[in-house]
This record gives structure tokens, sequence and C-alpha cells, in this order.
């Protein structure tokens, strides 16, 4: 199976979602940095990563897409690198000491960031477990997966770019 039409499209579109990325990270920063919070670094790093890894992956089964060993052992170690370093980032932590009651207690975005950090996590295993299958099913589910990572991305971008800014000097009359 080929999906070269696909990967060809996929590869550009996260990178230029990076890009954009990159541009709002640079927008808000000075906001983040006020709050002195690194939680805001972390989680914008991983954002980064739900669109650089999936592009990553895409150029990567474009380079022999004849080669099912190449992109099988691209996608294992993109995967599983993917995995650690969204762990390593701590993009999303539980306050310590709260366990189930401090999620409950997190904000609904942080909720929902949180939940998004997990998933990714376990997309990335999926994707480095079924390109250790391989096949043609594997080569297609990978590309829905490394598309729903993406989207998560989206919206965990979504969710930091509008939350915590510097509170307004004007009142609401």
């Amino acid at each position: 199976m080929d999906l070269s039409a696909f990967y060809g499209a996929f590869s550009p579109a996260c990178f230029a979602l990076l890009g954009l990325w990159l541009v709002a990270v640079q927008i808000r920063l000075p906001d983040w940095q006020e709050h002195q919070d690194p939680g805001y670094g972390r989680r914008s790093y991983g954002v980064a990563l739900h669109f650089a890894l999936p592009g990553l992956m895409s150029v990567l089964a474009l380079i022999d897409p004849g080669n099912p060993a190449f992109w099988r052992a691209s996608f294992v170690i993109v995967g599983l690198g993917g995995a650690v370093t969204m762990v390593a980032a701590r993009g999303f932590p539980v306050p310590p000491g709260r366990g189930a009651a401090g999620v409950r207690g997190l904000p609904a975005a942080d909720r929902l960031g949180l939940a998004a950090y997990l998933a990714a996590i376990v997309l990335y295993v999926l994707i480095a477990a079924l390109a250790l299958a391989g096949g043609g099913y594997a080569l297609r589910t990978e590309a829905v997966l490394q598309t729903v990572l993406v989207f998560l991305g989206f919206n965990v971008a979504w969710l930091l770019l509008l939350g915590a800014r510097k509170p307004s000097n004007v009142k609401a009359g």
C-alpha cells in the first residue's frame, strides 16, 4: 500500500502548523513569562511535538515508500521517542498529592489539555506498535493516528492561546 499522496500533503501541513505555532508562542511568550509558570513552556513544547513528530514521520515515509522496513523502523523510533519525550516534558502535570481529586479540581481547559497529553502518549506508543506489526492495515491506521495527533495538538494549542491572559485594566461598565 502506498500512501505517498497522503504523506506528501500531510507533511507540509504539519510543518506549516508548527510554524504557525511558533509564531503564536512568540506572541504569547510575554504573557506566559509574566505568570512565571514553567508549565506554559512545557505545554507549548508538547504542542510543537504534536505537529513536528507526525510531520517527521510523514517525511520519513516519503523517503523510500517501496521499502516497508524503512518506514516501519522510522515510525517505531519516532513513535517511541515521541512517547518518551511527552512523558519527560510533563506538559500537563497533576498537582502533587491530589490524585484524582486534583484532576477534578483543575479548570476544564486544563482537564482537556491533560486528556490530550495522555492521549498523545498512547497514540505515539500505538503508532510504534503498529509499525512493528507492519502491513497495509498498519500503515493506514498510523496515518489516521497521526491525523488525530495533529487534531489534538490543534486543540491544546487553542486552549493555551485562550488561557491565562494578563488582567485587563478596563472595567466592564
